[in-house]
C-alpha cells in the first residue's frame, strides 16, 4: 500500500484508487467528527494498515486527515 503522508486529501485518495484501492473511509484526526468536504483543505497524517502494508483490494483503508489551518 502506498504511503500517502503529507499529501492532500484528495491526492491521498487519487493514489489509492490508482492503486486499485477504493474502500476508503476518512477520519478527522482532530477527533472533531468534521466531514472532509473540500478534500484539498486536509493534510494526510495516518493511514490504516500503515503504508508498506500487503492489503486486497477490498481492504478497508482508513485514512487520517487535519485541516492545514489545525497545525
Amino acid at each position: 500500500m502506498p504511503d500517502v503522508s503529507g499529501l492532500n486529501h484528495q491526492q491521498a485518495q487519487d493514489t489509492m484508487q490508482a492503486a486499485g484501492l477504493y474502500n476508503l473511509r476518512e477520519v478527522d484526526g482532530k477527533g472533531l467528527g468534521r466531514v472532509l468536504v473540500v478534500d484539498s483543505n486536509w493534510v494526510q497524517v495516518g493511514q490504516d494498515p500503515p503504508a508498506g502494508t500487503k492489503v486486497t483490494a477490498d481492504t478497508v483503508i482508513t485514512l487520517t486527515a487535519i485541516k492545514y489551518t489545525d497545525r
